[in-house]
Parts: C-alpha cells; structure tokens; sequence
C-alpha cells in the first residue's frame, strides 16, 4: 500500500488501528469497511486516492482486527460507530471529510450526514444504497417480510448462535463469505440461503471450488489470520443493535441528506436482491449519482478495484471541502 502508515488513534474512548496514507494537509477520505472485514480490505483504494491527492484514513472499527472489541452489545450503536469517525477527523485536525463505507460502513456513512452533518462533506457508498427509515423496528419488518424462512440479519440476532458457528473454523467461514457471496446463474445458492431449515449461515454458503481471482491466497490467510485471533463477535454486534439504532434516532425520521452522495453497486451482488435502490430521492436531496458495475458482487473494492476507484476519483472531484 505504497507509503501507507500505521498507527492507533484515540477516539470516542477506544484505540482504533488506522491505515493512514497521503499528505496530511490535504482533504481527507475515511474509508468504512463492513462484515467481516478490515481495513485491508481497502488496500487498492487506499494508494490511489492518496496519489490523488487525499489524506485517507481507513480504521479497522470497533470490534475489528488491532482496533478495541467492546464487550457490552450495545457498545456498537450507531450512535458510537459514527462518533468513532469523528474522533479520527478531530486527531488530523479536519473540520470534515468524505465519508465511503462498504457493506455495514455504508450504513455508518449513511448515517454520517444525519447525526453529525458539520462533518461531513460527501457520502460514497458501496453495496448498501439509502433506504428511507422504516416505519417499524427493522428486525421486525425483516420477519415480516420473510416469516419463517431464513434470513441471516435475524439469525445473527442472538448473542452466542451465529458467534459459535462462525468461530468454529474461520477459514472456512472466510472462504465460504468471500466465494460465496455472488449471485450464481441459476440462483439456486440464493434460494437455498432463504430456505427455513436448521443450518446455519456458512453452512448455506457454497463451498467454492477454488479461490476468486481477484483475491491471492496471502490476502486471504490475512483475513483468517485475524478472525482466528479476534473472533466475529464484534462485527456480529453491530446487527445486534438494528432495533437500538432506530429507537434512538426517531428524530431522524423525515431528515434528508444534502450533501453530493454516490452509490456503487455490483449486478451479481446478493445484498441488493432484498434491499432497493429506487428510494434514494427520498432520503437525498443533494447531488445524486449511482454506477451499476456489471457481473460484480458483494466484494465490490476488491473484486474491481479499478472501476470503484475511478468512481470515487471522479465522485471526488465534485466534491466542496
């Protein structure tokens, strides 16, 4: 990652591990990474935005490989996983900076704009479009919605299930999340996915016959390496607090983001079967773009790095600090 550093950063009462990589006078980028991931998992994007001109900052969050794992489930609110972001502006001394999450860090950067909007100057998000709030509390519009079928946010839901199953062997849950998360042609894995039945989520996922190509087995070994260390409780918190986080931000309900937003979604990603993105205009009233990239799936800034990354270059260049 070129002239990347490393280092801890205090904020919001936690020590984050911070990949840090540009000038550090120069606009910032944070980069939210999602389940489970690292910062590592912006290892394409992080040199080229700071060869660009940015001062990146990409956190391994809370709960997360160097970074501090709270034990109380509620420590993961979005309330603290947002406040997290804003410490890191407060260490470099940024009045605000671009906000780009993946996955889980879409919903942190979504939230950005609503919960603390002097900090921040654009939102980019990968695989989660907005979605205005929902009328009632997510876990239940999601039984609602998918009643005695499967479904693996209300799955990870009870604190020790999902923990237990994923932490049993965490190379083959890596290499069955980051093989098995594109949709095939026939569609029979995302069917089996939502099938009622007593497997759990890896054991839904496909065994794949060899490693993607756009992932070298060294990069891999990362991954498993500090999931074997940490464990998955951390991130799995994170859905543990769906309901908390919207009983407290029943102020938000109503509130629009004016900033310039992007979102980059893959065709074959499975995420965005069950979630829409024709309801952004609700949710945004400043500048608006979205760039469909063909045949890719969940692992978006690594499966296409290049293509992610010229979005954000020239999404960038749009943007006011």
């Amino acid at each position: 990652m070129g002239l990347a550093t490393e280092r801890l950063i205090d904020t919001n009462g936690l020590q984050l591990r911070v990949i840090e990589a540009g000038d550090r006078d120069a606009p910032v980028v944070i980069l939210a990474h999602g389940f489970p991931e690292l910062a590592y998992s912006w290892r394409h994007q992080i040199p080229a935005l700071a060869e660009a001109g940015y001062h990146v900052l990409a956190p391994d969050q809370r709960g997360y490989g160097g970074s501090s794992c709270p034990e109380a489930i509620e420590a993961y609110n979005i309330h603290e996983l947002t406040a997290d972001m804003v410490g890191l502006l407060d260490d470099v001394g940024a009045e605000r900076a671009v906000w780009v999450g993946h996955d889980w860090g879409a919903i942190v950067v979504w939230n950005a704009p609503l919960l603390h909007p002097d900090r921040v100057a654009g939102v980019a998000a990968l695989s989660v479009p907005v979605v205005p709030r929902p009328r009632t509390p997510p876990t239940q519009a999601l039984r609602d919605r998918f009643g005695e079928n499967f479904f693996y946010i209300l799955y990870f839901q009870e604190p020790g299930v999902a923990d237990a199953e994923l932490n049993r062997d965490p190379a083959r849950t890596m290499r069955r999340m980051i093989g098995g998360l594109q949709l095939p042609g026939d569609q029979s894995a995302a069917l089996r996915m939502l099938a009622p039945g007593p497997e759990g989520f890896v054991d839904r996922l496909p065994e794949p016959p060899g490693l993607p190509g756009w992932i070298s087995q060294d990069e891999l070994d990362h991954y498993i390496s500090e999931f074997t260390r940490t464990g998955f409780t951390g991130g799995l918190n994170w859905y543990r607090n769906f309901d908390r986080n919207w009983e407290t931000t029943a102020e938000l309900n109503g509130a629009t983001i004016s900033v310039p937003c992007l979102f980059i979604g893959g065709t074959a990603d499975p995420v965005l079967t069950f979630t829409r993105r024709d309801r952004a205009s609700e949710v945004i009233t400043g500048p608006y773009r979205e760039v469909m990239i063909d045949g890719a799936g969940h692992w978006l800034q690594q499966e296409r790095p290049d293509e992610v990354n010229t979005a954000l270059l020239e999404f960038l260049r749009t943007v006011e600090w």
